[in-house]
């Protein structure tokens, strides 16, 4: 199916207000509902593409995060394959995941130098002297996520006060940076449904979809640490 471009979908430009979109979806319904065009097959699925369109663009938050996640403002009317949708998708997350982590860190440069400390003793240890090495880096980014990110913020704290003492707990994944990620990918699937990628009905593809897309932002934000790292990274 060609690319959708939900403004584009809408009849609308990308710096319409809020309201007007409101009005147009409107319109849109009434000029296109099946049971006013009785003979005409292609009423339905113009109607859930307008559906799909505005459950995005309707809500100010979900319209924030399409205009972060949409990919161009040229239309596509050719027939664009799924995959090379999908792998557009999960380049665009995995950005916003290391955009994210790496404006964290550089506002936290004494976490960084202490963060260096830790993976030169573990470098030095595994090879026997010291550079930087992206793998044991990485590795280093994916057990501090692994600390730091959770759905609940209380029992984090307690692990870290158990596990690593009274060590400064508001760092990396604050709450908004969850929610943020949450709204991202609530957007990103939308989009791929409407894309079809995945059927709208396929409750165990969405799933799969979700988690393959969730992973990819949280690789995003382990290169975000490492990229972070790098910039304040001497050899010794």
């Amino acid at each position: 199916m060609p690319r959708l471009d939900y403004y584009r979908v809408l009849g609308v430009s990308r710096d319409i207000s809020d309201d007007d979109i409101k009005k147009a979806y409107r319109k849109l319904v009434f000029e296109h509902h099946p049971d006013r065009n009785p003979h005409n097959k292609q009423a339905e699925e113009k109607i859930r593409e307008i559906n799909s369109a505005y459950e995005v663009l309707g809500d100010p938050e979900s319209r924030r995060t399409y205009d972060r996640l949409h990919w161009g403002e040229e239309a596509r009317a050719e027939t664009v394959d799924p995959s090379l949708i999908l792998e557009e998708m999960e380049k665009k997350l995995f950005d916003e995941g290391r955009k994210e982590v790496f404006a964290v860190l550089m506002k936290m440069v004494p976490r960084i130098k202490s963060e260096l400390a830790f993976i030169r003793e573990r470098t030095v240890a595994h090879q026997g002297y010291d550079t930087f090495k992206e793998s044991i880096v990485e590795a280093r980014g994916a057990e501090v996520l692994d600390e730091f990110v959770t759905s609940d913020m209380e029992q984090r704290k307690q692990r870290l006060l158990e596990v690593r003492g009274a060590e400064v707990l508001d760092e990396f994944v604050t709450p908004d940076m969850e929610q943020r990620k949450q709204r991202l990918l609530e957007v990103a699937v939308q989009m791929m449904v409407s894309q079809a990628v995945v059927a709208k009905g396929d409750e165990g593809g969405i799933r799969a979809l979700r988690g393959r897309l969730e992973e990819m932002f949280r690789k995003g934000r382990i290169n975000g640490f490492a990229t972070a790292l790098e910039l304040l990274y001497e050899r010794r």
